[in-house]
């Protein structure tokens, strides 16, 4: 198999997240939680699809059970220049891009499997990572902002442990997959074909995973689940003006540190018909760090640097998620759902990821076909928070412009839960 993996790391740097969570974390693991705005997801446990917040949860199933997810994701994501440098032929009005953000479709699928009254074992298969935009050919800022595509999945088997009718535990491995793509282009005054750098591949890293629940009773829930940092390590090809031979195609090597994430979640049930759950995530991006390229051979490429492709400066921090939810039984086979969260902006904003703080608003439902056989639809609005920065264009000498970036995304999710 061949692995391309500097084209993952600057495409995962590179790619636009205002569609998603902070940085260019993915938060669509189900229905049922994206109803909620995914409050209460490392507490409630409703479903299979709970596997991806809180290995603990599997401890409450007293049967097998699966689920299906997928996630369509609508961003309108458009960038407008404010100024502009007439001495390099560019001007505010040609820095203007709309809808920047192609749609995208999100899958994910979660067994769990009771194997005694004490373990249960599950496996779940979902993305924490991944977006993608898609910028004219013939844009003026091309070598900041070209077409970028990045796709991750988890593959996480994990096992429960249940201390005694209030604590249970639970733990995890992850193998997480990646593929990318990047191109960037000469931008104002050139052809569409001025390529300055082309990457695509993929790549592989391994993570860990814990989680505990403590039930109060059986209407009052509290859970806290921790993911590791993952290291993604990176090899691949490099085509691009970097390289000391013009023209060639050239191995390179990097590593990525996707962050930690913390969650810690509750659940009540106020009444007969109507419960109240809420969640503070938190995620480590500070560890980010800067995105260096480097050649396997150290003469193949020289970005101010011997044996450096390309540099990426970031400014990264930690960041959280807020969420509260509600819940309405309205009978035994429908349940209904809303919620809000509040997602804090990670890193400096760029052209190529205009991150910034967002809210959710969120609604859903659950309808149980039979004992066996329920689905969950859900729909979200997330609405970023518009915001103005500047963008050096390395095609131009570095020089910087003036960027505002504003948009909203569309979420649409179905779910479907069988038991055996």
């Amino acid at each position: 198999m061949r692995i391309n993996k500097v084209a993952l790391a600057v495409t995962a740097l590179l790619a636009a997240s205002q569609v998603h969570a902070a940085g260019f974390q993915v938060s669509e693991h189900s229905a049922s939680g994206l109803g909620r705005a995914f409050a209460g997801e490392a507490a409630i446990g409703d479903d299979a699809a709970s596997l991806a917040r809180n290995p603990a949860l599997m401890a409450t199933f007293d049967k097998a059970q699966l689920s299906v997810v997928g996630s369509y994701v609508d961003p309108d994501i458009n960038v407008k220049g404010v100024t502009g440098y007439p001495l390099a032929g560019i001007s505010a009005s040609d820095l203007d891009a709309d809808d920047i953000a192609p749609a995208q479709f999100v899958p994910a699928m979660y067994y769990i499997q009771p194997i005694n009254d004490k373990f249960a074992a599950g496996l779940a298969i979902y993305s924490n990572y991944g977006t993608g935009t898609e910028y004219p050919d013939d844009y003026a800022g091309g070598s900041a902002a070209g077409t970028t595509s990045i796709a991750t999945v988890n593959f996480n088997p994990n096992v429960s442990y249940r201390v005694n009718e209030q604590l249970s535990l639970g733990a995890g491995v992850s193998f997480v997959y990646a593929t990318a793509e990047l191109e960037r282009n000469a931008g104002a005054g050139a052809t569409p074909a001025a390529h300055i750098a082309e990457m695509e591949g993929d790549g592989y890293g391994f993570g860990w995973n814990v989680g505990a629940l403590y039930e109060i009773n059986k209407n009052n829930r509290l859970g806290i689940s921790y993911k590791s940092k993952v290291k993604t390590e990176l090899e691949g090809e490099f085509k691009g003006a970097t390289t000391t031979t013009p023209g060639a195609t050239i191995d390179g090597t990097l590593d990525l540190n996707l962050p930690s994430i913390l969650e810690v979640s509750g659940y009540h049930k106020l009444s007969e018909k109507f419960a109240v759950s809420y969640s503070w995530q938190y995620s480590t991006w500070s560890d980010f760090g800067d995105i260096v390229a480097e050649s396997v051979d150290q003469s193949d490429c020289n970005d101010g640097t011997l044996g450096q492709c390309l540099i990426k400066e970031e400014d990264y921090s930690n960041s959280s998620r807020y969420s509260v939810g509600g819940e309405y039984y309205l009978s035994e086979a429908v349940t209904l759902r809303a919620g809000y969260a509040f997602d804090e902006q990670a890193g400096k904003a760029t052209m190529s990821i205009p991150d910034t703080d967002r809210q959710w608003y969120t609604a859903g439902l659950t309808y149980k076909a039979t004992p066996a056989l329920s689905f969950d639809f859900a729909a979200a609005l997330v609405a970023g928070k518009e915001i103005t920065f500047e963008e050096e264009l390395p095609a131009i000498g570095n020089q910087s412009v003036e960027i505002t970036s504003s948009g909203d995304a569309y979420i649409y999710s179905a779910q479907m839960n069988y038991s055996f």
